[in-house]
């Protein structure tokens, strides 16, 4: 309704002879216009105890970190979920995804960072943990995700399972593949203390990459492999449609819901969850699902808010 006001006060101003009229110009308007990314995120730790509420770390929930940043017209979201082995060696788990997200987030607000290509955030904030002084010790998948709001495009970096998915008309246009080196084994980034000996590493530039194009109205949605080992797309999906009116309100509405289901879904021992599918396809007798960190960001792609044109 707003931008048919504004055409319509177009059309009577070149009426009046106080505008010249441009009919091809205002049937553009939809394509020329800049979007933005609305996001919402939510997550638990599988750690968290539902009876004493845990307070979460800003940007992190157990050993997952995320983070949302935006320069001169780009919206980067990213997610990152720590290898929880490392535990093991009396090493906590959170803390390489958590700064590897901090430094990705460093990097995007002071623009060094090629818009076009994710993974060069990505490989940034890695080669910048390995030349610290101290490097932290640890492992994590990652995703990155850019939205350049000015030619209304999404690149996208994925190493290990975490992912996303781009939903229109309540069907993915768009997903992300998942890289195991075998199962439950995801690609990751690394680094072991020394002396360790072998450790499973990948390389950024062995992320699997996408460009697609987006149009008002699509929804992104970005989650560590919590949320897609619990739920399958299409019940995803059949949350993502209830959606009525993508403000911010709905959009938290909504991943509370799936990042609750997913949750609820976890501890179901009855439950055959995507996980126990792909354990019994690799020979494992398994069922229920998969407890883990979950941390889902839901964006829609809007157009800001237009000021109302001054009266005639």
């Amino acid at each position: 309704m707003q931008s048919v006001l504004v055409y319509g006060r177009q059309a009577v101003r070149a009426i009046l002879g106080t505008l010249p009229y441009d009919a091809s110009s205002s049937l553009d308007y939809h394509r020329r216009r800049k979007t933005q990314l609305v996001t919402a995120s939510c997550g638990f730790s599988k750690l968290e105890d539902v009876a004493t509420p845990q307070v979460l770390k800003n940007g992190t929930f157990g050993d997952d970190a995320w983070f949302i940043a935006s320069y001169k017209g780009v919206d980067v979201l990213g997610v990152a979920d720590g290898v929880g082995g490392w535990r093991d060696y009396g090493i906590d788990p959170s803390k390489f995804p958590c700064q590897l997200m901090k430094t990705c987030e460093s990097i995007v607000r002071q623009g060094y960072f090629n818009p076009d290509s994710p993974v060069s955030v990505l490989a940034k904030g890695y080669r910048e943990l390995m030349h610290n002084k101290y490097p932290l010790i640890g492992s994590s998948t990652a995703c990155i995700v850019i939205m350049d709001n000015e030619n209304k495009m999404v690149h996208s970096s994925n190493l290990g399972d975490s992912g996303f998915m781009i939903v229109r008309g309540g069907r993915i246009v768009s997903r992300s593949v998942e890289q195991q080196h075998y199962f439950n084994t995801p690609y990751q980034l690394s680094i072991p203390p020394p002396g360790l000996g072998s450790v499973l590493t990948d390389s950024p530039e062995s992320a699997s990459n996408k460009s697609v194009c987006v149009q008002e109205g699509d929804l992104i949605l970005i989650a560590t492999d919590g949320l897609f080992d619990n739920m399958s797309e299409n019940m995803i999906l059949k949350e993502l449609s209830k959606l009525q009116d993508q403000t911010l309100e709905n959009l938290q509405k909504t991943v509370n819901t799936i990042a609750e289901r997913a949750r609820q879904l976890a501890y179901d021992p009855t439950y055959l969850s995507p996980f126990a599918m792909h354990a019994r396809e690799n020979g494992l007798d398994f069922m229920g699902g998969k407890p883990d960190d979950i941390t889902i960001l839901l964006s829609a792609v809007r157009c800001p808010d237009e000021y109302e044109e001054s009266a005639l």
